[in-house]
């Protein structure tokens, strides 16, 4: 899993019907540190996270594990949302 944060919503007028209903969301992929990495994904939101919220979201197979349908396009979705990070360094 990896940590991500949410930076804006997708707004869709067609959805592939497995993805009817689902909110969308843009998610910028964090380090340890929270600093950005990478570009922004558009990743399925079932969780109703707001603009702002630390996420740690899945891509891949895993990812379409999120939704009931057996077939679905899914390459993105939000799994949970953290609450807090604690980071211990090692000395």
């Amino acid at each position: 899993m990896k940590f991500g944060k949410i930076t804006g919503r997708v707004v869709s007028t067609q959805k592939v019907a497995s993805f009817e209903g689902l909110k969308l969301v843009l998610v910028q992929p964090l380090d340890e540190k929270r600093e950005p990495v990478g570009d922004a994904i558009v990743a399925v939101d079932t969780l109703q996270a707001d603009v702002g919220q630390v996420v740690y979201f899945e891509t891949s197979k895993e990812a379409g594990r999120v939704i009931e349908t057996e077939m679905n396009p899914c390459d993105a979705a939000v799994m949970g949302i953290v609450d807090d990070i604690n980071i211990t360094e090692n000395k």
